[in-house]
């Protein structure tokens, strides 16, 4: 679950939900955040109470700075209402402070006034604020006085807070799940702040040579539809950070080719979820009727990771699968040829054990991230309109399943895919040291930042860096990518905190039954389209996707409005049936080529062929076929060479059909 373009969050959860972590885990990239403590110091009496706040203190960083309002609950409002525009603020929690509001001390006091001034203050905050409140609406009524007084205050509390946030987000067992808005935000800032690049997307300079463009045997590498054109990049170089401010698709195309599909001439339904296809294009590409993709480009990334996080890979195996891949042979390479794809195979540097330190130094991981914009340059600029990302180094669930418990909180058993080695057999030992691997390098991290950059260099290693570098290029170019696998997932999820755009870019076209991307995707609101059970190596399954995607594009864009809804019926030959058309075989009179003489476009009478079986009843069974009772009145109406005459021919032709035994 993505929270782009939020100002002011509320953050819901239960006892032990892991609010407080999520909380803190949207802003571990602040570089500074003054830390709003309601809670008041525990008695001797109560060690329990005195842990819970110890725990919550040694898990601050060392840059943040607390704030004790414990002892006066109405500083809250103040603290919020004067905070600067370049703070970062985070009040943990309104639970505590509805108790210090319903202090006894305190009593009689106008409680519903101060959360009254808690809601104006929160609207009106000039900096990045974070509130978290425990939601024990979903609990038993107490039993005891001061218990229902403490539940309706913090109902209260939740109810005018929410109001007054811009985005809403309730965390259960760990996962978050957005309340408010309810439809994908876009990445704002308040009026007075001016996000970094808002000048049009500038180009990577190239810092190394990018590898040999590939047309496996059976692909072209020439485009063999119309190109749309893309943004031509500025001269000055870019400096990848967050807030980058990227372009998003054109959302009123995407309006207009629904309501475009919901107008077509089809049966039913029309093309179900295919419709999500046919949107996306449409958006990406800015028109309503979008063309099938016909120039695209797979970027192979190849980078092994050392460490538990490999644990029962082969040694050297994915250096063969890249071998294979380079000479047109191999699953990838044969997908690609099939649906005229060309390849590029791109070597990235390995990553040390994240059990043991970071995986990339810093300085790695710019190259990395640069790299990748370089690779997505180039692909636009040689006339690409698709990207696919596929990835198959030693380890590399492994490090996109670390990155995805590191920005969301899930845990690493729950995401990590099982290891399958040769044969089909399943290694749960392996499985096992990656699981520790992970573990134990989240625990490393613990105390760290969370920025894109800090996670790719502890996490990521250098495949993820220049996937990551591909969705940030390809997003300035306005290209669309289909991600297919946990490295593209990964990278989905750490470019997010680069330029928010990227994910709007992305489509998603299967799952592969992992976890760890079933989880990144609804992360990223990335729906899957398919469920094919392909495990050939990621970016197989797009691949196999490809046409199907392309097909439903293409439909979209030749079929017709329903007649019912404005549109016309074309003809075989595309002209549109009109009743002053006489050409050949439109039923102006005169038989044409594929009329065979007969039937209403003939200008003969219509003939109703001789039932199998039994039918309506006649008075005279000797009556020719010509002249039976299912000739009604409609249906001599209806031909354009009955007439008067004609009608009265037929003795037996009236308005309803005879019933049987009449």
């Amino acid at each position: 679950m993505s929270v782009d373009g939020w100002n002011t969050i509320l953050v819901l959860g239960g006892i032990r939900s892991g609010k407080s972590e999520y909380a803190e885990s949207l802003i571990g990239d602040a570089p500074s955040v003054r830390y709003v403590a309601t809670s008041v110091d525990a008695g001797p009496d109560d060690p329990d109470w005195a842990a819970r706040i110890e725990r919550h203190r040694t898990r601050r960083p060392a840059t943040w700075t607390t704030e004790e309002i414990g002892a006066d609950p109405n500083r809250l409002a103040e603290v919020i209402a004067t905070a600067k525009m370049d703070e970062t603020l985070l009040v943990d929690d309104l639970g505590g402070w509805v108790a210090a509001l319903l202090d006894p001390a305190r009593q009689p006091a106008d409680d519903l006034a101060t959360i009254d001034a808690l809601a104006t203050a929160i609207r009106g905050c000039a900096a990045q604020l974070v509130l978290v409140s425990p939601e024990v609406g979903l609990s038993l009524v107490p039993t005891t006085p001061v218990g229902r007084a403490f539940a309706d205050a913090l109902g209260a509390t939740n109810q005018a807070v929410a109001a007054a946030c811009d985005t809403v987000v309730l965390v259960m067992a760990g996962q978050p799940s957005r309340l408010k808005p309810e439809t994908t935000a876009t990445v704002t800032a308040p009026a007075s702040v001016t996000l970094p690049m808002q000048a049009a997307p500038t180009r990577i300079r190239p810092t190394q040579p990018s590898p040999d463009v590939l047309t496996p045997t059976g692909a072209t590498a020439t485009p063999t539809g119309e190109l749309l054109p893309t943004p031509a990049p500025a001269d000055t170089d870019v400096v990848i950070e967050p807030g980058m401010d990227l372009p998003l698709p054109d959302e009123d195309a995407r309006a207009q080719a629904l309501d475009r599909l919901a107008a077509l001439d089809v049966p039913g339904a029309g093309l179900g979820d295919l419709e999500r296809v046919v949107a996306f294009a449409a958006a990406t590409q800015g028109s309503a009727t979008p063309t099938p993709w016909q120039s695209v480009r797979v970027l192979l990334l190849h980078g092994d990771h050392e460490g538990g996080s490999a644990a029962g890979s082969i040694p050297g195996e994915s250096a063969r699968q890249a071998a294979q891949a380079r000479a047109g042979i191999g699953p990838l390479a044969r997908q690609a040829a099939e649906v005229g794809a060309t390849l590029q195979v791109v070597d990235a540097p390995s990553a040390a054990p994240i059990e043991q330190g970071p995986a990339l130094s810093a300085e790695a991981v710019e190259a990395a991230l640069r790299y990748g914009w370089q690779l997505a340059d180039e692909a636009v600029d040689a006339g690409v309109r698709l990207i696919v990302l596929a990835a198959c180094g030693a380890g590399s669930e492994s490090a996109a399943t670390a990155v995805l418990a590191a920005t969301v909180g899930a845990e690493p058993v729950a995401v990590l895919g099982r290891v399958v080695v040769p044969g089909r057999q399943v290694d749960d030992a392996a499985w096992m040291i990656r699981c520790g691997a992970v573990r134990d390098a989240l625990h490393r991290i613990r105390n760290s930042g969370r920025s894109a950059q800090e996670i790719l260099a502890e996490l990521g290693g250098g495949d993820i860096a220049i996937a990551t570098g591909v969705l940030l290029g390809a997003t300035a170019r306005r290209t669309p990518v289909l991600l297919d696998g946990p490295v593209g997932l990964a990278a989905g999820l750490v470019s997010r905190d680069l330029a928010g755009q990227a994910r709007h870019w992305c489509l998603l076209p299967d799952h592969g039954r992992r976890p760890g991307v079933r989880l990144a995707a609804e992360v990223l609101g990335l729906e899957p389209l398919l469920d094919l059970r392909l495990d050939l190596g990621e970016g197989a399954a797009a691949l196999a996707a490809l046409p199907l995607l392309r097909s439903a594009i293409a439909l979209a864009g030749a079929l017709a409005t329903h007649p019912l809804l404005g549109g016309t019926d074309p003809e075989p030959d595309g002209s549109p049936d009109t009743e002053t058309d006489t050409g050949p075989g439109n039923g102006g009179g005169k038989p044409g080529p594929g009329d065979g003489g007969t039937g209403e476009e003939s200008g003969e009478e219509f003939a109703e062929p001789e039932p199998a079986g039994p039918g309506p009843a006649t008075s005279d069974p000797a009556t020719p076929a010509s002249t039976s009772p299912t000739n009604d009145h409609a249906t001599a109406s209806a031909s354009p060479a009955t007439d008067s005459t004609t009608a009265s021919a037929s003795p037996t032709t009236d308005s309803v059909a005879a019933p049987r035994g009449a």
